[in-house]
């Protein structure tokens, strides 16, 4: 089975990067492209509610991984070639440590997404010898280089 190109991107960006910006804008196309599938649109907000904690935007991030959380765990265990129950079940245990993070503040850590498919993990690792990392990671949409004022 050959995965859509942004789809690895996805993987790429979320496992190698931690870059979840870059998440959000490749899933998003893709989500586009897939008629607004729920599924995609779980993924993506798994990422974004990584961002949004990592920026210090607790509510944000609660929210986003509630959500995803919600979505994730109606669907198979290993829908994608990724493990989507172990997903599911950290998006859900992070929303559920945001929602007492006044009482019981944490540290930000990362989620990974376990390949499941020898497959998947092939075109992701070739996926990513082409996806340069961005460095420094963007905090928001940009505009063009010729919109800018100079």
């Amino acid at each position: 089975m050959a995965y859509e190109r942004l789809y690895l991107a996805y993987l790429v960006y979320f496992n190698r990067d931690r870059d979840y910006f870059e998440c959000h804008e490749v899933l998003e196309e893709l989500w586009l492209a897939r008629d607004k599938d729920p599924l995609y649109k779980a993924l993506l907000q798994t990422a974004v509610g990584l961002y949004h904690f990592r920026n210090n935007n607790v509510r944000g991030g609660l929210i986003m991984l509630s959500r995803a959380h919600e979505v994730l765990q109606r669907y198979p265990a290993d829908a994608l070639g990724i493990n989507l129950a172990k997903l599911a079940r950290e998006a859900g245990d992070y929303a559920r440590k945001l929602e007492t993070y006044a009482e019981r503040p944490f540290g930000y850590y990362d989620l990974t997404i376990e390949l499941l498919d020898p497959e998947l993990a092939e075109e992701v690792a070739a996926a990513g010898r082409d996806i340069v990392p961005s460095h420094p990671q963007r905090r928001g949409p940009q505009r063009p280089d010729s919109s800018r004022r100079k």
